[in-house]
């Protein structure tokens, strides 16, 4: 008889349920992952790499479209094959895909295809899955389990989410896209309309305008991209319309007529007017919604909360033996949240000494948008909300040289100290690679790091990341290049 018997199973794949699934192994439980559609969950396969693959085209095209501003002639005009866009998308999943099966194989990780329900405490049914997966050009692999009776005694559920929809503007895959339609379109729209400007929308937004069609932006708060702070939202908004993005905040879509071959959406406004916009697709982007259902968390008592499952700050469940990671336990619904998430809960049971909660405060957000978007800790506007007395430093991208050397002038760095302590409490910026430079403050906010030590640490020039430095100065009346 097949071995069904474990320390912990892992319920998807995604980068939480995979990473954990690693670490397990490392540490020298014996694991299985249950996977329904394929390795790698939305991330991998429909969201943050491919869609930072389409980015990329995107981004060369821009280039390649101000080439004389570098100094260069191009004979005639780059243009775009949205098939080849898609391809090359598709061929950057499929390659990560394909490693992470190899990851799971290496570390002797057992590999259970199909659909799985807790059927009772330390037990998991898995049937064959209830819907075909989304990219069935992912077969099921060969060597693995499948339907059949497991037991174990830790039981994680990483079943991430899926796009949240609006009554009576149901997504159809034709003419209401979600991510899923929006990353593989088998024609270039001339126009569209993009309901939410979260990072999914904004994303979005920002390729398709790239790609020459004509945008517009519906967000229900006064500013996109929402939980950003609202001085680099103004920056981000203004140079994503000197782009061409039309941007209606305070508005909501109340109502989608479909045509034969587009939509007229009817944007509401706060003070109650309402304007029609016809295009040719409508790409709902207006949050998503953690995957609890069909679980059978409900028959076991696990506590959920609009949609999500509650969790403590080691990923435990109300229910002993049951734990969930990643989206499914709610917000931020970060890959690396949910990466970093799973090895906390797994070192936790495993008895790893010294484990840290999770501190969601720490964790760096980013929008891979044109000019880039990225964050960690407090906004200005938080911290002052929470009574902080705080010191705010600024420095812009037009003063840097290899800002300028680069043509991406446009931007800034924004850094937030505790007046009394010198704790830096919160970074915030936008512009070309931010998503990169990011990272600094966030090792630096985890090592409690003051303004004294990173204004003795020495930036390499020229750099982008000399900005970090100079922001940091100018919250204390020392900048140096401004």
């Amino acid at each position: 008889m097949a071995d069904t018997n474990y320390d912990v199973i892992i319920i998807g794949s995604g980068p939480g349920g995979y990473v954990t699934a690693i670490r397990a192994s490392q540490l020298g439980l014996k694991t299985a992952i249950v996977e329904r559609e394929h390795l790698g969950g939305i991330c991998l396969n429909w969201g943050c790499i491919p869609t930072k693959a389409l980015l990329r085209s995107a981004e060369i095209l821009d280039h390649a479209n101000h080439a004389k501003s570098y100094g260069l002639t191009l004979e005639g005009k780059m243009t775009a094959d949205v098939k080849d866009v898609v391809a090359r998308s598709r061929g950057v999943s499929a390659r990560l895909n394909g490693g992470v099966g190899f990851l799971m194989k290496k570390n002797k990780i057992d590999v259970i295809w199909g659909e799985a329900k807790l059927s009772k405490p330390g037990e998991v049914v898995v049937d064959r899955p209830s819907k075909p997966a989304v990219q069935p050009q992912n077969p099921v692999p060969k060597g693995v389990k499948g339907e059949g009776t497991y037991t174990a005694k830790h039981i994680i559920v990483a079943t991430g989410a899926r796009p949240r929809a609006l009554p009576g503007i149901e997504p159809d895959g034709k003419l209401i896209w979600t991510y899923f339609e929006a990353m593989k379109p088998d024609f270039m729209p001339k126009s569209m309309v993009v309901m939410g400007s979260g990072a999914i929308g904004i994303e979005f937004a920002s390729f398709y305008c790239s790609m020459g069609v004509d945008v517009t932006v519906v967000e229900l708060m006064p500013q996109v991209m929402p939980v950003e702070d609202e001085e680099i939202s103004k920056i981000a908004r203004k140079a994503l319309e000197k782009r061409g993005l039309k941007i209606i905040t305070e508005a909501k879509v109340s109502k989608v007529d479909k045509g034969a071959n587009s939509i007229t959406a009817h944007v509401e406004t706060k003070d109650g007017k309402v304007q029609q916009i016809t295009a040719d697709r409508l790409i709902s982007a207006v949050g998503v919604q953690g995957n609890i259902e069909n679980l059978g968390l409900e028959v076991l008592g696990v506590k959920t909360d609009r949609g999500c499952v509650v969790i403590d700050g080691y990923g435990k469940t109300n229910v002993p033996g049951i734990y969930a990671i990643g989206d499914v336990a709610g917000p931020p619904m970060l890959a690396h949240k949910a990466e970093h998430e799973g090895v906390v809960c797994i070192e936790k049971i495993a008895g790893v000494p010294g484990v840290h909660p999770m501190d969601k405060g720490k964790i760096p957000g980013c929008t891979y948008c044109n000019p880039q978007v990225a964050s960690v800790g407090l906004t200005e506007a938080k911290a002052k909300a929470e009574g902080r007395d705080i010191r705010v430093g600024r420095y812009s991208f037009n003063a840097n040289g290899k800002a300028i050397a680069l043509g991406e002038d446009n931007g800034m760095i924004k850094t937030i100290f505790d007046k009394k302590t010198g704790e830096l409490i919160g970074a915030h910026m936008v512009g070309a690679e931010v998503t990169e430079l990011i990272q600094g403050f966030v090792v630096a906010m985890n090592l409690e790091t003051t303004e004294e030590d990173l204004m003795h640490t020495i930036f390499p020039h020229p750099t982008l990341s000399e900005m970090m430095k100079e922001s940091v100065l100018d919250a204390y009346g020392k900048v140096l290049n401004a």
